[in-house]
Parts: structure tokens; sequence; C-alpha cells
């Protein structure tokens, strides 16, 4: 008995002279990975127009949903399928495309971050790599928001930020292969948190020098370095309120230290967690601001970071543009109070760049660097160091913001703008 026959029988259904089930994806008589993203469109020449669509895979109904579209994936076991796409209009009319595919194990879309289930920040960093049975390699890779293609990169690997808006998500990270084949995963998300925004224009922010080869911080007036800062700037702005930085000196590698206390002591938003409640729920944080270079050549470093001090234990995921030293990002290790440098290049330019520091608490306490994103481009860190001893009283968070003289001490600004904070 051949397939349509086959089908006929098994449906038991009528199909209407001018009804239609284009599947735009999968291909058919292609290799996919043990989960496929489906996608269709129905037409019908009912009147009252298509009630729902469904999948079903060998004769067994999988999805059903109502209109005339159809996005999701469904699982497949090793091994040669049959799945049909199937529409259903108001007048008890239908019509279906069936699909012959195959199923591999080394066909597949493997999602580092975020893990299924979990609640992200905004942007939330999503990291994938793709394989396929097709000798000809994998074509492209694409992120789906609530069944919108939001992103898509050629290659079979894919590392980028997305941002969504405050609650439920379902997203889906599908590979195309040269095949003709995909393959899906799909990630559902929540996105939480609290954000606090425009951190450049907000009042509390501290400012020290800090001298070598200590490195000590010091008040204004600090022998050998100043510097500056001037909030609600205009220009260079992308809001119209960026903050301008300023740094120079006769000391050779001075550098200034600019920390705004968002959460505990010293807060002045609001945020002083006096009953001591708010900072031991949190694991998650994501750092993101505009950052404006005026004079890239004579830029030491940029260094931008997080901290947190909670039961005596002080937590600092410290991350800094390593230009004139190296060209890389480098991170602290919290422990032995010295930076480490990566394999990261530091990509920051003249003008405005973006950069995103996720971070994490584990539950030791262990500081979790997860990643850097500049300029769109998200590089993995995924290093953990242990957090150290300070003084029980210390509690709270701070973003700090750092800028380092070269060895001339030939002065320079940049400028913040856009900068978020967001804990949960």
């Amino acid at each position: 008995m051949n397939v349509f026959v086959r089908l006929i029988l098994f449906f038991g259904c009528a199909i209407p002279a001018f009804a239609t089930v284009a599947v735009t994806s999968p291909t058919n008589n292609t290799t996919v990975g043990s989960s496929v993203r489906v996608t269709a469109n129905a037409t019908t020449s009912c009147s009252n127009g298509v009630a729902s669509m469904g999948i079903y895979v060998d004769h067994a109904l999988q999805r059903v949903v109502d209109g005339t579209t159809l996005d999701s994936s469904v699982p497949l076991s090793p091994g040669n399928h049959l799945v049909v796409v199937q529409e259903w209009d108001y007048c008890g009319g239908s019509t279906y495309t069936p699909l012959n595919l195959t199923s591999s194990s080394s066909a597949g879309v493997n999602v580092a971050s975020p893990a299924n289930g979990s609640k992200v920040g905004t942007p939330a960093i999503y990291v994938a790599s793709a394989t396929t049975a097709c000798d000809k390699g994998i074509s492209a890779m694409g992120i789906y928001v609530n069944q919108q293609l939001v992103y898509k990169v050629d290659g079979s690997t894919l590392a980028t930020p997305i941002t969504m808006g405050q609650g439920q998500q379902s997203t889906v990270v599908q590979a195309w292969d040269n095949c003709g084949g995909t393959a899906a995963t799909p990630i559902d998300v929540t996105v939480t948190g609290t954000r606090l925004t425009n951190l450049q224009a907000a009042p509390g922010w501290n400012q020290w020098g800090q001298l070598p080869p200590v490195y000590d911080i010091c008040d204004a007036p600090c022998a050998g370095v100043y510097w500056s800062m001037t909030q609600n700037q205009q220009t260079p702005s992308l809001s119209g309120n960026a903050t301008q930085f300023y740094l120079g000196g006769t000391t050779p590698y001075s550098d200034v230290l600019f920390s705004n206390p968002v959460i505990g002591h010293g807060n002045k938003q609001g945020l002083t967690d006096e009953s001591h409640t708010l900072l031991p729920t949190l694991h998650d944080f994501l750092y993101d601001t505009d950052v404006y270079v005026s004079n890239w050549a004579v830029t030491q470093v940029l260094e931008f970071d997080l901290n947190m001090y909670a039961g005596g234990l002080g937590m600092e995921w410290g991350t800094e543009c390593n230009h004139l030293n190296g060209n890389v990002w480098d991170y602290w290790n919290n422990v032995e109070a010295r930076w480490v440098p990566t394999s990261i290049p530091c990509t920051l330019k003249d003008g405005w760049n973006h950069v995103t520091l996720q971070a994490h608490r584990q539950a030791n306490n262990d500081l979790l660097y997860q990643s850097i994103t500049v300029n769109g481009v998200v590089y993995p860190l995924n290093i953990t160091v242990a957090p150290k001893a300070v003084p029980s009283d210390w509690w709270g968070m701070t973003v700090n913001y750092q800028m380092d003289g070269n060895y001339k001490m030939d002065g320079y600004t940049t400028a913040l703008d856009n900068f978020h904070f967001t804990y949960w």
C-alpha cells in the first residue's frame, strides 16, 4: 500500500477541493535531529476558514494549534518517520502534507546557554552549536522568539545577546543544513530581574585616585593624578544624558576609580537593604552599558566591575580591557588579588561601544564569570573564582568603572550612557 492510500485510510477525512498545507520547514526526505521544528500554513475554500492545524508522527497526533499557521517542535527517536502536517476547516474538511524524515543522533542543536526553563535577564545571552548528518554541513543558525525569527547567522555556531520583554518567552534555536534539513531545540525562559536604569546619571557616585605601586585609593586632591566626572551631558551621548569622565596626571600608570553603591551601605536610591534580606536572594547579575572612547591610542585600560559584600565575604567580578599590555580582556582573581589574562581580544574602538558582563553567584558563594559581550559579540568565560574574607559589617553591591593612565599619563576622556544593572 502506498503512502498516499495509507494516509487516506488512516485519517479518514474528506479533502477539500481548494485546500493546501504548505510546509516551509523541514524539507521532505531530509535528515533532522532528535527534535524537529515544523513551520507551516494552511488555506481552504471553506468560507469560514481554517479551524486548526496539527502534527502527526507515525500516525500519532503530537501537536494541535488553532488558526492557519503552525510553528512547533516535536521530538523524534532515531530512525525513519512519517510526519504529517494537517489542517481542519470549519466546514468539516481537512487536508495534509506528508513528510518522510530521518532522525539522527549525529544531528541536532546543542544550546549551552540559557537552560530550558531558566530565569534570565535582558539581554539574554544565547550560546549554541549544531551538528548534522548532511555531508555538506550546517548552513545557518537562528533564534525564534514567540515564533518570530529575531536573529540568524551563517555557520554552525551561535553566540549573541537577545533582548526580550519581561515574563515567559517561548524561544527556539534552529539550524539549517546544506541538504535541506533542519534541527531545533526549544528553550522556554522567563525574563525576570530588577533593572536599575541609567546609572550614569544616578546620584551616589564615589571617586578616588589610585597611585602605583600599591594602588590604594586616595581622595582628591591626590598628588600625581587628577580626574573629573560630569553628568547630564548631551554630547557625546546616545540618550542625551551621558556622563563624561576624564583622567590625567603626572605619575605614570595612575588610575581613577568611579563606584556607585547600588544596593546596601551608601546607596542613594532607596536600596539600603537594612534588613539584610535582599542580597542573600541574589545570584545573577548583568552589567550593561554603552562606553564612548575619545582616544583609544593612549587608553591603557578600561575596567568594568561588580562587587558584592555579604556575610563576611567579598565577591568582585572584575573585568578589564587591557589595551596597551596585551590587548586582551583580563579577569580578577578575587582570592589572589591579581589580574589574569584571557585569550579574548579587546575590540573596543574610538567612538561608542557596547559592553555587557554576565555574572553568577553560586550556591557556595563562588564567583562564576559567565560571559563578556562586546559590540554584539559574545565571548563565553565560564571561569570560577572563590570569594575572599572581608569585615563582617560590609554589606552591599557596587558597580565600578575605572580608567587607567599610560606611562606618560596622556590625558583622555570617556563617557558612559544607557548604563543598566539587572539582578535576580
